[in-house]
């Protein structure tokens, strides 16, 4: 597989307010919901797509997929009952670029998603943006007492590579708890 060429200065300008996908079935296992694309995201149109990010070695190695997949496969998380969409879709060089208005939006959003493909599990990964959408100020990584719709919510760590606060096998630890709560919660 040959791998795609990095978008030039101009595509990552032209990218921002652009989006990306959702990935997303009925019925699956995780939904996993980021902040929102950035710009080499928005350019390329893929989930978690610049180098360096995180997300694709983390749930690699927690053992959501039996190989580590590149953005450009994202559609292979289907066939795993995994699935990925972002609170806010408007790709912007940094989250921090988004008004809690937005993310509120993308709350509901992210609710009415859930009404219709009912996920077992759905994964924010970012604790920030999760207390922001949901007016959860305490809120702490890990499973929440409360629901959306009626999937289990799990606050993750945001995994772009510029969250110096978690490591990689700091990623790793908390995306497999969260594999191994999926699969007791889904008999194995």
């Amino acid at each position: 597989m040959s791998r795609p060429r990095r978008p030039t200065r101009a595509e990552l300008l032209a990218a921002s307010g652009g989006s990306v996908p959702d990935i997303i079935a009925p019925g699956l296992r995780v939904l996993f919901c980021g902040i929102n694309p950035g710009l080499y995201s928005g350019a390329v149109g893929h989930h978690f797509a610049r180098p360096g990010n995180r997300f694709w070695p983390a749930l690699y190695g927690a053992g959501f997929t039996e190989r580590l997949l590149s953005p450009h496969e994202e559609y292979e998380l289907l066939r795993y009952g995994l699935g990925m969409t972002n609170l806010v879709n408007r790709a912007t060089a940094t989250a921090g670029e988004l008004s809690p208005a937005e993310l509120a939006a993308g709350g509901q959003r992210l609710e009415q998603n859930a009404q219709h493909y009912r996920p077992r599990f759905i994964a924010v990964l970012g604790i920030g943006a999760y207390r922001t959408a949901f007016a959860r100020p305490k809120a702490t990584l890990g499973r929440q007492r409360e629901t959306i719709a009626e999937s289990i919510v799990w606050v993750l760590p945001n995994p772009s590579g510029l969250n110096a606060n978690y490591q990689l096998p700091d990623l790793v630890r908390l995306f497999q708890e969260l594999r191994l709560a999926s699969e007791d919660e889904n008999g194995g």
